[in-house]
């Protein structure tokens, strides 16, 4: 762009209407901006040179290259099907080149291609409105769909290669939007002009911060790390922590009614990411609204374990840290039967647990709460595009050096769900725009990752994903053969529409696991805000029907809808159960003192 004589910095360049940059400042930041890349190099190059780096990319890539290989291998077979797949995409350039003629000429032309309304990366109106970048987010568009359709139409490949594809594909897709670059991005290059190229410089500080954050790894930033203190304005229900061994603490909360139900309530949370999650905020927090119901709510906390926990598999999880909470209620309350809620891997335990008990003719549980919980893999959603035998071993092999899987690396699984939304959204606000994201609790928590042990994450992958062992019947924990069948206590057993973790379908297929009433519940929403969905709110809705037999459309084609939040309703379920109240309890009041104040020390353990 040539700079008129009268063109002052920060002013709209007369022609084109872009802002005119201050040429000497820009020089100078593109000397700043060296500086900071220079440190991101250090940061990556500092845990090389200690020996400390991460493993396990190398895999991930040729595992990528692997599947889309055999794609390849399906078209590749097949002159003719080549020729239709290259005219296919021809015929698409033609099109779009034929409407960028026709819109320099003065004429209206429909795009050939167009975003899907949600997508919020092509919302600036320059990505219509100018004629180059409307054609670089058409022709994007245009080949990531024919990308998309090559893995649809392949022949004679298995499903589970098909569906590996398309999550590689989606994730390349992500990467190379033009959305993510700033010479094909009108806002980020109007935004880089009128900064001079500052935007820039702090982004690149930001990188080298997140990179030293990940050890060497990019660990990015979705939300303000510093507004946010564990324990003061986040997890912050008063309570104690009554109990400890090695792989739990046990916090119980102060009662805030005078009476409480007289059956206590154990969280067997997800040890993927931390307990708190059920208690963002006061006003998002479950527990605390548990808590205001009159509930004695026992909740663990899990270790974020490292190599002493190496062989903690998931028989270890259940005795040492489902049954020790149970024993540990027991001596707090005097009480021996409990409720208790499982969430996600959490519930997928609390199952476990449920039918070892039945096999063992344990009754301590009087009734069981499912949050998101897969206890049929058969239909296990997006997550399962990481599990097959190859796979497995890799992360098996990564585990046996260390002793547990690094917690960036489900972070980094979760994250890859939704590219778009969780990476690369927050890697253009961060390191193009030189934004630091918003304090916001819930990607706070996202970000908090945990450590697996390696028997423990061993056991799950394998018997859970890979061989669906739980609900055939097939799974052996401390020599008994599990049988959920015979789990015959009450059962809630709470799905979310819109989860890409534990989907509806296959939550609904382990409803017809257990030998028991189950009410099926349905909550708008994902995994997460479908779950945490106080009622002050009045967000979502949740849908509830008869018995969950059959076929999951059949059941919510048929099931009413209530708005708002599903939490009164359960708890409504849980008192009908055992309505008797009794004084509340303090935490420590009884045989087991108080350790320290809720939420305790295992949770302050970053991975």
């Amino acid at each position: 762009m040539k700079r008129q004589a009268d063109d002052k910095p920060g002013d709209a360049d007369a022609a084109t209407g872009a802002p005119v940059p201050d040429f000497d400042q820009f020089a100078q930041n593109m000397g700043r901006l060296v500086e900071e890349y220079g440190k991101v190099t250090a940061a990556y190059l500092k845990p090389i040179e200690r020996g400390e780096a991460k493993g396990g990319q190398a895999d991930e890539a040729s595992e990528m290259v692997k599947t889309l290989g055999r794609v390849a291998e399906r078209w590749v077979s097949d002159p003719r099907k080549i020729i239709e797949a290259q005219a296919s995409i021809t015929g698409d350039f033609l099109n779009l080149w034929s409407t960028m003629l026709k819109r320099a000429s003065g004429e209206d032309a429909k795009p050939v291609a167009e975003p899907d309304a949600r997508d919020g990366r092509f919302a600036d109106p320059e990505w219509s409105g100018h004629p180059m970048f409307d054609f670089v987010k058409q022709a994007y568009l245009i080949g990531t769909r024919w990308a998309e359709s090559m893995v649809d139409k392949a022949e004679d490949l298995d499903p589970h290669t098909r569906e590996k594809a398309r999550f590689y594909v989606k994730q390349i897709a992500s990467a190379l939007s033009p959305s993510n670059f700033i010479a094909t991005n009108p806002e980020l290059l109007r935004e880089t002009l009128r900064q001079n190229g500052e935007n820039l410089v702090r982004g690149m500080k930001m990188l080298a911060e997140d990179v030293e954050a990940g050890r060497g790894e990019l660990k990015i930033r979705q939300s303000d790390p510093g507004a946010f203190k564990i324990g003061v304005n986040i997890a912050s229900t008063p309570g104690k922590v009554v109990f400890r061994n090695d792989i739990i603490e046990l916090i119980q909360y102060a009662p805030s009614t005078q009476t409480v139900l007289k059956r206590p309530l154990l969280i067997v949370p997800p040890w993927i990411n931390k307990f708190y999650i059920l208690d963002l905020n006061a006003e998002k927090s479950f527990i605390r609204w548990a808590v205001a119901q009159g509930l004695t709510v026992f909740c663990i906390s899990w270790v974020n374990p490292d190599e002493r926990h190496a062989n903690k598999d998931f028989e270890s999880y259940m005795r040492e840290g489902v049954f020790a909470a149970l024993d540990a209620i027991e001596q707090a309350t005097g009480e021996k039967k409990v409720s208790a809620i499982g969430y996600c891997v959490g519930g997928t335990l609390l199952g476990v647990t449920l039918a070892y008990m039945a096999a063992t003719k344990d009754k301590r549980i009087d009734s069981a709460t499912f949050f998101t919980t897969q206890v049929d893999f058969s239909q296990a959603g997006e997550l399962a595009v990481f599990v097959d035998e190859d796979q497995i071993r890799a992360v098996e092999e990564q585990m046996t050096k260390s002793g547990y899987l690094d917690g960036s690396r489900m972070a980094g699984a979760f994250n890859m769900l939704r590219p778009n939304d969780l990476i690369w959204s927050y890697a253009v606000n961060n390191y193009l725009k030189g934004k630091a994201p918003m304090p916001f609790d819930l990607l706070y928590w996202n970000a908090d990752s945990t450590r697996m042990p390696a028997a423990n994450h061993s056991f799950y992958l394998r018997n859970c994903y890979l061989e669906n062992k739980l609900s055939k019947g097939e799974m052996t924990i401390g020599g008994k053969r599990l049988n959920l069948k015979k789990v015959r206590i009450p059962i809630y057993n709470l799905a979310t529409r819109e989860d890409h973790i534990a989907p509806a379908q296959s939550v609904f297929l382990g409803s017809q696991c257990f030998g028991g009433p189950v009410d099926h519940v349905v909550a708008g929403s994902g995994h997460i805000a479908g779950v945490v969905n106080p009622p002050a709110k009045v967000k979502y809705q949740y849908w509830t029907s008869g018995p969950p037999t059959g076929a999951y459309g059949d059941w919510i084609a048929g099931a009413s809808e209530h708005p708002g939040s599903w939490w009164p309703h359960w708890f409504a379920w849980l008192e009908r159960q055992a309505p008797r109240r009794v004084p509340a309890r303090e935490p420590g009041a009884g045989k087991l003192p108080a350790l320290e104040d809720a939420p305790g020390s295992y949770v302050l353990m970053k991975a």
